[in-house]
């Protein structure tokens, strides 16, 4: 077993660890088990590794050929940040309808890959990154599908503090897999504004 990219209790700290009361059967293999309160808790292990499996996916792709998306208001910072690190793009903004598909539209984008928030509240820009054949990589909570997620990661997807950790471990992956600096990365820079 490798050692885990910051220690368990920071994991636990962030809530990343943290369900929903409802378990779609896509998440079931990632999850622990179910608290007292109900809610089904992630299995820390399983974040680490799949955060690690991400980064080394993104890190074959030219930054600039990377769109994250994020609709939720704590994800932009995060996301942004993220983007900003390695140097891709960021869409934190509504998702205007053919940006990935209809080039007449401005701010069209061709992405070779994208990172996607929330498979539900970020719908429209999965169906059409899976309509050009575009590999999707998604952050999935304990209730989300992952139908046409290629690569999932899961955590709280909704939480401030479990989205900054999941974007700065990914930034910070990417970045040490590409041998570049990690010294000015700080995870508080990632954490959205209350």
């Amino acid at each position: 077993m490798t050692d885990l990219l910051i220690s368990e209790e920071a994991y636990r700290n962030s809530a990343i660890h943290i369900g929903t009361k409802i378990r779609s059967a896509d998440m079931k293999k990632f999850t622990s088990y179910v608290n007292k309160e109900g809610l089904n808790i992630l299995d820390v292990k399983k974040i680490d590794e799949r955060i690690r499996v991400a980064a080394k996916f993104l890190s074959r792709y030219d930054p600039q050929g990377i769109v994250f998306i994020a609709s939720r208001e704590y994800a932009k910072k995060p996301v942004k940040a993220a983007a900003a690190a390695i140097s891709a793009k960021a869409m934190t903004e509504r998702f205007i309808p053919g940006s990935f598909t209809n080039p007449i539209i401005p701010g069209y984008v061709e992405p070779d890959v994208v990172v996607i928030n929330d498979p539900a509240t970020d719908s429209q820009a999965l169906r059409e990154a899976v309509a050009n054949g575009v590999p999707v990589v998604a952050l999935c909570h304990t209730n989300n599908s992952t139908s046409f997620v290629d690569l999932v990661i899961p955590g709280n997807n909704k939480g401030r503090e479990s989205l900054a950790l999941i974007y700065f471990l990914l930034a910070r992956e990417i970045l040490r897999i590409k041998e570049k600096d990690t010294s000015q990365l700080k995870q508080e820079d990632f954490l959205a504004e209350l």
